[in-house]
Order: structure tokens, then sequence, then C-alpha cells
């Protein structure tokens, strides 16, 4: 009986080491949806595998909607919050600014990375560019948009929010005198922009 049980145990863990484990990472995670930042407009942590277990997770601390459909292409989102996919318009995800070529639960995620869900309409050149926001120094910062393949450029009517304020940037930088509030970055036909302090 007690080889027996040796036996079980041993193919038990044998079958451990046959199946692959996909590691969890803490990853930085922001949900842009059509009309306002649905979570993590300061991009937050949470535990998570792959882009589609970050917006899980998020949901699950946002408490918000999220649904995932199955197809024969495979699990994809097809809404969250109010607004589910019609059309040319769906719900679709970045890793670190690019838009990889695979589904949000094939992507394995590392330590640092930045998640990012966004509600987008496609057009013949692809999705809206997604601003991001960087501090360059203590009262400066610097936002750009990026394409789907990562690529950036300060987008056209580019325009900062502080305390109820909103000031034209063309350049796409811009520095204060005093302390203030969040910071954040919107432009015409781009996903809004993470805030930071």
């Amino acid at each position: 009986m007690l080889r027996r049980s040796l036996i079980v145990v041993a193919a038990f863990l044998a079958a451990l080491v046959v199946v692959p484990f996909a590691a969890a990472a803490l990853v930085h995670i922001r949900v842009e949806g059509k009309t306002q930042t649905i979570f993590g407009a300061t991009q937050p942590t949470v535990v998570a595998s792959t882009p589609l277990d970050a917006l899980q997770a998020a949901a699950k601390a946002g408490e918000f909607y999220a649904h995932v459909a199955s197809s024969s292409f495979g699990n994809y989102v097809d809404q969250v919050g109010y607004y589910g996919g019609a059309g040319d318009a769906g719900w679709v995800f970045k890793v670190n600014g690019v838009s990889p070529p695979v589904g949000a639960d094939q992507v394995q995620l590392k330590d640092g990375d930045t998640v990012e869900w966004y509600y987008a309409t496609f057009g013949a050149n692809g999705g809206p560019p997604t601003l991001a926001l960087a501090k360059t120094s203590a009262r400066c910062y610097a936002a750009t948009g990026q394409d789907d393949t990562g690529a950036k450029k300060v987008p056209t009517g580019l325009v900062y929010h502080v305390d109820g304020r909103t000031i034209p940037a063309p350049a796409g930088h811009i520095c204060f005198a005093k302390a203030h509030g969040l910071v954040w970055a919107t432009a015409p036909g781009a996903v809004r922009s993470n805030r930071l302090p």
C-alpha cells in the first residue's frame, strides 16, 4: 500500500512538471472607457499572468463589469462597463504601449509591465493612438500618442488637464511653476492618458 501511494505521488509530481506554469507578475493596469476612465487613472498594480487576467483583477478591485466571450478564434472581451463591442468598435489592449498580434489570454506578462484596456473604433489605419504621460522632472511632463506598434508622435490638438484648467501643449510637454493636482492629457481622436501627480 505504501509503495502504491508513493507511485501515485510520483506520478502527480511528474504531471506538475509537464503542465506549463504561467507565473503571475506585478503589473500596472488602466481601463479607459468610451467616455471616461473606468479604472486605474494612476495605473495601480495587480497580480496577473496575462492581460486578460489583469482586466479581470481590475474588474474585481474596481467592481465593474467585464465580460469574456468565446469564439472559434479564442476568448475575447466583448464588453467592459456599459459599452459592448459593435461593428468596427470594441475592446482592445496594449502591453507597454504595443498592441500584440495575439489574444489577451496568450501574452505572458512580466513584473513592471503596463497593461491598458480601452474602447476603440477602428478605421483604415487601425485603432486610435493611446496617450502616454511621463514625468520628466519635478513639475514637468511629456505626453505622446502611441500607435498600435508603439511608435510615438505628439498628436495635433494635445491639451493638458490640471486643477480644472485645460492647457494647450502643441509640442507635447509642459512645466508648472507651483504645486498642483493630478495631470493628464487628451487629444482629438486619441485615448486619454494616465494621470500623474
